[in-house]
């Protein structure tokens, strides 16, 4: 059994689980998702029409819609980009962000020091337990770090 046929036969589980009939438009979104990890609609629908060539945008944003939902996928919205969508889900990862290319990473959980995990309740605000925390790293990639290059500082000649 290929790895494509595996992932189908999973995804196919999960939408008979979730009562949803399977369909191709579902299975072609999927893969181009699982595929193309953090990738816009508009990606999605161009990798998906690969393998769909009649696949319509509108079909494409219903089906995001509902496999987001149904908790299939998962989409996250960095500043300044249209919203992403990834396979990867249940796992409370976070994600990266060059702000110089776009480049999304996948980062797991904050290990160390993490303050910002813990919330400061407010004496009325009404205190609860915190399930997940959506933490989103915003810094420059090594690939954009090495383009880079810093102002050449004017030689002193002296006199």
């Amino acid at each position: 059994m290929t790895d494509h046929t595996a992932e189908q036969e999973a995804w196919a589980a999960a939408l008979h689980a979730h009562g949803r009939r399977v369909t191709k438009q579902r299975l072609a979104v999927l893969a181009a998702v699982q595929h193309h990890p953090h990738s816009p609609a508009e990606g999605i629908l161009a990798a998906a029409r690969e393998e769909l060539p009649e696949l319509t945008a509108q079909s494409v944003y219903v089906v995001l819609s509902d496999l987001t939902d149904l908790q299939m996928l998962r989409r996250f919205e960095p500043p300044h980009s249209p919203a992403l969508y990834e396979t990867r889900v249940g796992d409370n990862h976070h994600h990266a962000v060059c702000i110089s290319c776009g480049r999304v990473e996948d980062v797991d959980c904050a290990v160390g020091h993490a303050p910002c995990l813990t919330p400061h309740w407010n004496d009325d605000s009404k205190p609860m337990t915190i399930q997940i925390a959506d933490v989103l790293y915003q810094g420059i990639c090594q690939d954009c770090q090495s383009k880079q290059q810093l102002p050449v500082q004017p030689s002193v000649t002296k006199k």
